[in-house]
Formats: C-alpha cells, structure tokens, sequence
C-alpha cells in the first residue's frame, strides 16, 4: 500500500511538471496583486477594474490592488504590464482604447496582441448615435436628410477615439460632410452637444443615458446586433441597415505575454464566474455594462480583430496621431 500511494504521488508530482505553470497556479496567488488601470481613479475603466480586484480577491483569498497609472492614451500604463515579469502578479485593464482605437491610428512602443496575454473579458457598452434638441431630425433618416443639406459637426472625446472612429463609420456610411470637434474627454463634447455647439456625437451608452432620459439630447440608433434594455426604443444600425456597427466600449483583463496558461485560465475562470452572478450583473448594468464572458482564446480573437476593423477604417479616412 505505501509502494502504490508513493507511486501515485510520484505520478502526480510528474505530471504537474509535465503542464508548465500547474504546479504555480495550485498555489496562486500567494501574494498580492496588482491590477494596473490605465486611467486616472474615477470612470469607467476605474469602476471594472475595482469591481475586478475586489471579486478576485474575494474569490482567492488574496490581496488584488488597482494602481492608477494614466498617461498617453493608455500607452504608459501598456508598456509598462508588457515589459512586467509574466507571472501572474502584474495585471492590467485592457479597453477598447489600449488593445483597440490606440493601437489602430498611431505607433505605439508595444505590440497591442503579442506583448499581452488575453485572460478575460469582463463587460462593454454600446455607443450610441445622439442628436442636440435643436437638430430637426428624430431618425436616421431625417438626421442624414439634413446633415446632407446643411453645414454639421460632432464632437468626440479626441482624435482617434472610439467616439471619433464611430462617428466617422456612420458619416462615412451616410455619405455627408461633418466638421470634428475633437475634446479632452467625453465630458466637454456632451457638454457642448447639450448647449447646441455640435449637432450630433456617439458616445458610450453610459454617458449618454442620464440625457438622453432628461429629455436633453435625442437617440437615434445603437451599435450592436440587437436593441439595447436601456432604450428599448432605439434601433440597431443594422436593423436601418448600416452593417459593421458592432463596435462597443469594451473592458477586459490582460497580463505580460507568456503567463502560465494554468494562471491564465484559473484567472478567466474566476472572473467568468463572477460576472455569471446576478449580483454583479445588476451592479454593471446599472452602469450600462453588459457583460461578456470569453474563453482568453475568444478574447484574443476579438482584440486582434478590433484593432484591424479600427486601423482600416484609420486607413481609410487618413486617420493618424503620427502626421
């Protein structure tokens, strides 16, 4: 009996070492984490990565910290997780502006798919096509009628954003001419909008809401494949057939390149169970975020295919930090 129970563990002992990172990912983490925001503390990409750290911490039974670490459109806080040792302790939360609109429309000192590993989505909100009250238009339609015949801006929260990169698909898509307004943020642009200075933006869902609901700005269509709860009302692009507008404010959990796939998939696990639970789901979708499980294969997929949709829309319409 000892012989066979020595044997077994000698069998197991083998086999952990046979699967890179089973053994470190048995015991991980053993110490605290840190999960780096590429944001000054405040918004969105603040809020998940906080709900984040706080679920996994929960979870693990260990110590998960958020630093705040903004600058330069995310590319400070991105070179810094992909030069971090890959071992599971230096995290960071990706969006839709680091690993998506940033790396479409400049040079960044790192490779937004090779550097990173992919571990989990966590949530995203649609964008939102919004109109100030003084434009004559309720619809697509009617938008489009009179952009074509008068003179029009819209806002964005800055060149190269996603609210930029948006509005240039559905201009584009509509065939009318529109002056940018590019703002440092999305704050000032509604600002602007709701004061009649720009006559349409797109915006995440979550800074539109509170307006569009006090009656300040009208909707006129969302991204995604289908309606959103929020604004059962308001029709997709693709049901007033504009196709590709599935483009969304995303937010997910990426590492160093070459961690463990054990830590890797215990961490997307962790973080797929708990946006499985009503009770987060509830606390995201108060903040206008729907959340998105993936496997960090399907993760990966979708980040390497926004960056490409983004960078050839960039392309087309001669978008570029670096002119």
């Amino acid at each position: 009996m000892k012989r066979r129970n020595a044997l077994l563990a000698g069998a197991v002992l083998a086999a952990a070492a046979l699967v890179p990172g089973l053994a470190a990912a048995q015991d991980y983490p053993t110490k605290t984490v840190k999960i780096v925001a590429p944001v000054q503390p405040g918004g969105g990409v603040d809020l998940v990565a906080r709900t984040v750290a706080e679920q996994l911490g929960r979870s693990l039974g260990q110590t998960f910290i958020v630093e705040n670490l903004s600058g330069g459109g995310g590319v400070i806080a991105s070179q810094s997780v992909a030069r971090a040792a890959p071992d599971g302790y230096t995290l960071m939360l990706g969006y839709v502006a680091t690993h998506g609109t940033v790396p479409a429309v400049r040079k960044v000192p790192y490779d937004a798919v090779k550097d990173f590993t992919p571990i989990a989505m966590v949530a995203g909100t649609p964008n939102v096509l919004v109109v100030a009250n003084s434009v004559p238009a309720t619809d697509a339609k009617s938008l489009i009628a009179y952009a074509k015949a008068n003179k029009v801006s819209y806002g964005s929260a800055g060149q190269g954003s996603l609210t930029h990169l948006a509005m240039e698909q559905f201009r584009t898509a509509a065939g009318f001419e529109a002056v940018h307004a590019a703002y440092r943020g999305i704050g000032p642009a509604i600002t602007d909008i709701l004061g009649g200075q720009t006559h349409m933006m797109m915006p995440g869902l979550a800074a539109a809401v509170p307006h569009i609901r006090a009656g300040k700005m009208k909707p006129i269509a969302v991204t995604g494949l289908k309606r959103h709860p929020l604004l059962p009302d308001v029709p997709t692009f693709e049901e007033l057939g504009f196709k590709g507008f599935d483009g969304v404010q995303w937010y997910g959990i990426v590492g160093p390149a070459n961690m463990p796939a054990a830590v890797t998939k215990k961490l997307n696990d962790e973080i797929n169970k708990a946006i499985g639970t009503p009770e987060l789901q509830k606390r995201l979708s108060g903040e206008a975020l729907d959340v998105m499980p993936m496997t960090p294969e399907q993760f990966g997929q979708f980040m390497q295919a926004d960056i490409a949709k983004w960078a050839k829309l960039a392309r087309e319409r001669n978008i570029s930090l670096d002119n």
